[in-house]
């Protein structure tokens, strides 16, 4: 063999004897971490079973614990149940000895009543023969008063039923005065409050009107300028606008005369465009006069639609709301009818909340109660009537349209509310300064008053006295008892609300008085 091949052969010998000790040893290493692995296994265990057994027997002695304290807890309960069986055995014999007790009271009662029923019996009987003996005695003694007075017994009782008619006639009288009395004193506490209270929520402005109006000018000269060569101006001027300008003496003045409010407005806004304008002559007159008439309209859907913003009552109709601003322009006696609208519905609102009533349909009514004013100088018929129909027209409710035809008592209310918007109408009249009245309808107020007090039977003279707002009557005192004045006071009431229109209200004031005079000679 070649040196080579031996050297080739001791090598793998080497490796093969190196490869061999590596695995005895790694099998020798891995078989002592098993045995470690094993032994560690066995002391968990023992030691697990250890903790098991002292585990166990704890519980044992717990469960024994539990057991005794239960036995314990059971043993109370029965003595304590025992205990109350006791007491109510002793409380049942308490209520059956009670028992016994009442029904032994009840039977000795018993004895008693029926031993009452016998003795009432028998004295029902004696009463019974008493009162057979006293209706004998009765018919024997009507009998003798029958023929002593020669009127039989029907005739005595008509007699005695006349008497006491009269006399609760006059009872009754006197009992409904006073009621009366007792019920308007709470009714007028109660109104007056209310009222005061609506009064004082609502407080109005009143400036009085007329059917003029005053244009100022820069000087005396502006006079002929407005007159023109031949009148011509104030020809084109007073056909244009349907007013009559009166240019007198009056200094730097020029007086605009126009039953029609809207008209007169007009004029006045283009007169005094043409004063600040300086020309004038008949073709800028008409188109000043038109210019005019759109800016009045403004001004009137202005004043309606703050009206409704005011009122809060934004579902009107635009046409109604035009027809209330052409009320801004109208009077009723010196008062603005726009205000007074408005102070109505306001009015009327306040007193519905007092109440508990509608406050919408209350303020709705109240503000356009008087619309048929904003055309009654165009229309045939009575402001009451035409503002019905408007309302109608334009699809308001029938509550409403009866609000509007009754606040003048030309129908009867059919609501609260119409009620109410008639009280509070007669409240805005009846403002001090709210309205003006000529000496002669005031005069003729106060005869017509005195004139329906005077018409009644019975009645010695009558007063109108407080500017009218009380009649004083006196009557005759043979004619008229005290309970005849309460009557009369109700038919002179009647009359006058049937027959006179009048602001605020009329105290009727009857008085019976009876004189002796006589002469010491």
């Amino acid at each position: 063999m070649s040196p080579t091949l031996i050297g080739i052969i001791s090598a793998a010998a080497g490796i093969a004897a190196g490869a061999f000790g590596g695995y005895r040893y790694r099998r020798n290493y891995t078989e002592a971490k098993i045995q470690r692995s094993e032994r560690f296994a066995e002391e968990q265990l023992a030691e697990a079973t250890r903790k098991a057994e002292e585990m166990r027997s704890k519980a044992d002695e717990y469960k024994k614990e539990q057991i005794l304290a239960t036995k314990e807890e059971i043993l109370s309960l029965k003595d304590e149940l025992d205990k109350e069986v006791k007491d109510r055995r002793a409380e049942v014999t308490r209520q059956e000895r009670r028992v016994t007790q009442r029904e032994e009271a009840l039977e000795k009662k018993y004895d008693a009543v029926e031993a009452r029923e016998d003795a009432l019996s028998a004295k029902y009987k004696q009463a019974e023969a008493l009162e057979a003996e006293a209706q004998q005695l009765h018919d024997q003694q009507a009998g003798e008063l029958e023929r002593i007075s020669n009127m039989t017994m029907d005739e005595a009782r008509q007699i005695i039923m006349n008497r006491v008619q009269k006399d609760a006639y006059h009872d009754a009288a006197v009992m409904v005065r006073d009621i009366e009395a007792r019920a308007k004193d709470e009714a007028d506490k109660k109104a007056r409050n209310i009222i005061s209270l609506a009064i004082q929520k609502c407080a109005a402005d009143h400036v009085a009107e007329t059917t003029v109006s005053v244009v100022a000018l820069p000087n005396d000269d502006m006079k002929g300028r407005i007159i023109g060569r031949e009148g011509r101006n104030i020809r084109a001027l007073e056909t244009a606008t349907g007013v009559d300008l009166i240019i007198d003496d009056t200094p730097e003045a020029v007086i605009i005369s126009g039953f029609d409010p809207v008209r007169r407005e007009i004029a006045r806004v283009a007169l005094e465009k043409l004063i600040m304008d300086g020309r004038i002559h008949p073709a800028r007159i008409e188109e000043l006069v038109e210019k005019a008439k759109r800016e009045v309209d403004n001004q009137i859907r202005e004043a309606g639609e703050n009206a409704v913003f005011e009122t809060n009552q934004h579902s009107l109709h635009r046409e109604l709301v035009m027809l209330l601003g052409r009320m801004k322009y109208r009077t009723s006696y010196g008062q603005n009818v726009l205000k007074h609208s408005i102070e109505v519905s306001h009015l009327a609102g306040a007193m519905a909340a007092e109440l508990g009533a509608d406050v919408q349909l209350a303020k709705r009514g109240g503000l356009l109660h008087d619309i048929g004013k904003a055309i009654d100088h165009e229309v045939e018929g009575t402001h009451v009537t035409i503002g019905g129909e408007l309302a109608r027209k334009f699809h308001e409710s029938e509550a409403v349209v009866n609000c509007i035809l009754a606040h003048h008592g030309d129908v009867e209310p059919q609501s609260v509310e119409a009620v109410l918007v008639q009280a509070a109408d007669a409240i805005s009249a009846a403002r001090p300064g709210a309205r003006r009245e000529s000496i002669e309808n005031y005069i003729k107020r106060l005869e017509k008053l005195e004139e329906i007090a005077n018409s009644f039977e019975g009645v010695e003279k009558s007063f109108a006295i407080q500017s009218g707002r009380e009649v004083r009557v006196m009557v005759k005192p043979e004619d008229v008892n005290d309970a005849g004045t309460l009557v009369l006071a109700k038919e002179i009431c009647k009359r006058i609300e049937a027959e006179m229109e009048y602001p605020g209200q009329i105290k009727v004031n009857v008085i019976r008085e009876t004189r002796a005079v006589e002469m010491a000679k």
